[in-house]
């Protein structure tokens, strides 16, 4: 989709219902919703954090968004697909400025360039403990981008119309943090397999935008 059509539709955005878990729930695998039904979040006492999808031109005036493939540590999230995002840290005012100050820290856009247009459902991810506030935001010019070496092993700047395309929408069979060989719902973006906690937000975020 052309940016300038995106631009002037994704203005309904901010009068629209989220979709929230019914949305989460069509990316998450049958184990991760019995999971979070019977989990009591607060008493875990879970970390909080930001992340940011955000939306821009690319050079070809199409409209892309960006996310991140994380380096290999030891950690649950290794190596997997994300959106830009992290902890907060006591100087953020708070977690949309978590989110924002994170997103230049690892892709390098200015936080004062990017326009947030709307607060997300937030999400709990067991494995880490975390509740994570995902914000949707817009930038009106092609960013340029630098990895943050310890964190990014690379920038994914995937394509509107590729992340509407039903066919991005696949299911894999993996081994994860809390079981082997399940089935998950996923999608297939930049030829990654997008899956988990950022496949539940996306679904999200792809719920509103094909209403727009």
């Amino acid at each position: 989709m052309e940016f300038e059509i995106f631009k002037n539709r994704i203005s309904k955005l901010k009068k629209m219902p989220l979709p929230g878990e019914e949305a989460h729930r069509k990316l998450a695998p049958l184990i991760r919703i019995n999971e979070l039904r019977e989990i009591d979040i607060p008493s875990k006492n879970p970390h909080e954090a930001g992340v940011m999808a955000v939306f821009y031109p690319d050079n070809d005036c199409d409209t892309r968004m960006v996310l991140i493939l994380r380096k290999t540590y030891k950690g649950v999230h290794s190596n997997q697909v994300g959106f830009p995002g992290g902890r907060v840290e006591e100087e953020d005012a708070d977690l949309e400025a978590t989110a924002l100050r994170e997103t230049e820290e690892e892709v390098g856009i200015p936080r004062n360039e990017i326009v947030v247009l709307k607060k997300l459902t937030r999400l709990y991810i067991p494995p880490s403990n975390f509740w994570v506030q995902p914000y949707f935001g817009i930038m009106h010019k092609t960013p340029e981008m630098i990895a943050q070496e310890s964190e990014v092993e690379a920038i994914l700047e995937v394509k509107l119309s590729e992340f509407l395309d039903e066919n991005s929408l696949i299911t894999e069979n993996l081994s994860t943090s809390y079981a082997e060989d399940i089935e998950v719902p996923a999608y297939r973006l930049n030829g990654h397999v997008v899956w988990g906690a950022t496949g539940m937000m996306l679904s999200e975020i792809r719920e509103l935008l094909i209403k727009i």
